[in-house]
């Protein structure tokens, strides 16, 4: 008798980078914009396309979001899309304000779906990020929205969700 696939197993089947994988550990690299526009648009395309295999074998019912590490593209670029409202995606992105208050949430990562873990993040973010035009925007996010994309910048920075978990924490 064979044994089921796990979760993560699913997930690596579908293109979803696995955790031991080095481009989860790595910083990575922005993109120049405007002159990187084709590139990025590229990366773009294929995180809502692993974006879109991921929710056709799963069900995500706050959202979901995938960075450029998880498709094994070593860039700067992440999308989120939540649980109600429009795409949002994330070129270039950098934290310029966290608030202090924060929310202590179980968390999931494509890149190792079998667990989930109790992860504190600031209840707001602003973010400041890049549109494929080069130009600035600063956006805030809240609650769950602002978990989300904290979850996804982390991936931009080579950090996994349990380094954010507090010591001792399964």
């Amino acid at each position: 008798m064979t044994t089921p696939p796990t979760a993560s197993d699913t997930m690596k089947s579908i293109g979803i980078v696995q955790e031991g994988d080095p481009v989860l550990t790595q910083l990575t690299r922005p993109f120049e914009l405007p002159r990187d526009a084709a590139e990025a648009r590229e990366v773009v395309a294929a995180l809502y396309a692993a974006a879109d295999r991921a929710t056709a074998v799963h069900t995500f019912s706050k959202g979901i979001g995938v960075a450029a590490p998880q498709i094994g593209v070593g860039r700067r670029a992440a999308i989120v899309r939540p649980a109600e409202g429009d795409a949002i995606i994330l070129l270039n992105p950098v934290v310029v304000e966290e608030s202090s208050d924060t929310d202590e949430q179980f968390e999931g990562c494509l890149s190792f779906f079998d667990v989930r873990g109790k992860v504190p993040r600031p209840r707001t973010l602003r973010v400041q990020h890049q549109d494929f035009g080069g130009q600035w925007r600063t956006t805030t996010f809240t609650d769950g929205l602002a978990r989300l994309v904290a979850h996804e910048l982390d991936h931009l920075e080579g950090m996994l969700y349990v380094a954010r978990m507090a010591p001792g924490t399964r």
